[in-house]
């Protein structure tokens, strides 16, 4: 899991070409100006996902954990936490689906070993297949908008 803002995008390009676009896809685009959807970047290999939502309490939220894709979460506006667990021993809660790329995981069996993180409006969260990860949660609901990049490992 790596958190930064996208001025630093640069150390983080020669991890992957398909990450080394969705990032430059993140500088270059304005997403205030983007309608709520799906756009694809590169077939299935990296597409682009724009959502509008509040932030929900960490207690109702699940975690999540992908085998296909990095997630590379980007707040445009609002702030939100993200909770984070190294994947060891857990046992999901909802076993993986392969056709959406997850499995879930209870907040309940895990609270004690995650560690929430702010993530702000021009900060980027990059999960990697193994990064369990539970975003957009907060204590207060607050709106945000945020994007999603799928990239393909």
């Amino acid at each position: 899991m790596i958190v930064d803002t996208l001025a630093n995008r640069h150390l983080y390009t020669s991890l992957s070409p398909r990450l080394a676009k969705a990032l430059a896809h993140l500088a270059e685009t304005d997403f205030s100006q983007l309608e709520v959807g799906n756009y694809p970047l590169e077939g299935k290999d990296i597409f682009v996902i724009v959502n509008d939502y509040e932030t929900k309490p960490k207690e109702i939220e699940p975690f999540e954990v992908h085998q296909q894709y990095i997630d590379v979460q980007y707040v445009v506006s609002g702030e939100e936490e993200f909770g984070y667990l190294p994947l060891t021993n857990q046992i999901p809660s909802k076993a993986y689906f392969a056709k959406h790329d997850y499995a879930e995981f209870d907040y309940q069996s895990n609270q004690d070993d995650a560690a929430f993180i702010p993530l702000k409006a021009g900060m980027f969260a990059l999960f990697f297949p193994g990064d369990i990860h539970m975003p957009g949660t907060s204590a207060i609901p607050q709106k945000v908008r945020k994007v999603v990049i799928k990239v393909r490992v």
